[in-house]
């Protein structure tokens, strides 16, 4: 009998666990995508979380200084007071660095927070740069002529900083570059890690038929340009489809800007993966 007891006791327990379990929310291993680029990030419904759990390296929040608080928000920053960059990005940012050693688990290249200043660009900066000093421990850094690679790297885009940034011997921060003026000033290439512009600035091509020759050209001297560099490249404003992306990754875009957080990432896990490995496979033969 006892053991009979024992055996109903051991059996609710375990229907008991399983269905505990069932009610926990169960996520994907992330795999981080190096080519990922989360647009506005803060649109989506869970900010921050939704591209880290999508595997995403490069999220962007717009920011306005609004009664003393970078206010994260695209338009109307005035009715977001409580949206604030340390409460959506920084904080728990930081929080999954002291927990875990890492953004993502085994990947140890700076993920990348592109800050997009939509107010006045030295107060705005000023502001940041005070709050910034709160998190230095996980931040990439520029220290008297040489640049320490942290978790987390900070660039800036929208109204830059430029003068301030250029002057500074100590910053937490780097610039997005103008991908159209590219080498204009490759004196200051700790300043700028990345170089953007928008899609429509340099090809008109949609994705239906082949992409003229001319764009192309266009294209991958500018990309050309930015990799003697060091500079990653990225097209904001880009065609959301699947035919643009993988076009703009064989010309050597580094950075695929999307909305679509979930279609991209199983793009970049899936098809373009595959076209790449049938390339090897075939160039191996």
């Amino acid at each position: 009998m006892r053991t009979a007891s024992l055996n109903v006791k051991f059996l609710r327990t375990a229907i008991l666990l399983i269905l505990i379990s069932l009610r926990l929310p169960c996520y994907p291993q992330n795999i981080p995508l190096p080519n990922a680029f989360a647009h506005n990030d803060y649109w989506h419904k869970h900010p921050l979380r939704d591209a880290l759990d999508n595997g995403y390296t490069h999220i962007e929040a717009d920011i306005f200084l609004r009664g003393g608080k970078l206010v994260v928000a695209h338009f109307f920053p005035f009715f977001k007071k409580n949206r604030t960059l340390e409460k959506l990005y920084l904080e728990p940012l930081f929080e999954q660095v002291q927990k875990n050693g890492q953004v993502f688990d085994g990947y140890n290249t700076p993920i990348t927070l592109m800050i997009d200043i939509k107010s006045g660009a030295e107060s705005t900066y000023k502001a940041l740069k005070a709050v910034l000093e709160k998190y230095r421990p996980m931040l990439s850094s520029y220290e008297n002529g040489h640049v320490r690679y942290g978790l987390v790297t900070i660039v800036l885009s929208g109204h830059k900083p430029y003068q301030m940034v250029k002057s500074e011997n100590s910053r937490l921060v780097f610039i997005d570059e103008d991908l159209r003026k590219i080498g204009r000033d490759s004196s200051l290439m700790d300043v700028y890690p990345m170089a953007s512009c928008k899609y429509t600035s340099i090809l008109n091509w949609k994705g239906k038929g082949v992409l003229p020759a001319v764009e192309k050209d266009r294209l991958c001297k500018l990309i050309n340009t930015a990799h003697s560099m060091g500079k990653k490249v990225r097209l904001w404003a880009s065609p959301e489809n699947k035919v643009v992306w993988e076009e703009l990754l064989n010309c050597g875009v580094d950075l695929i800007n999307t909305d679509q957080l979930v279609t991209l990432k199983n793009f970049l896990n899936t098809s373009f993966a595959n076209s790449k490995l049938a390339e090897r496979k075939q160039l191996s033969r």
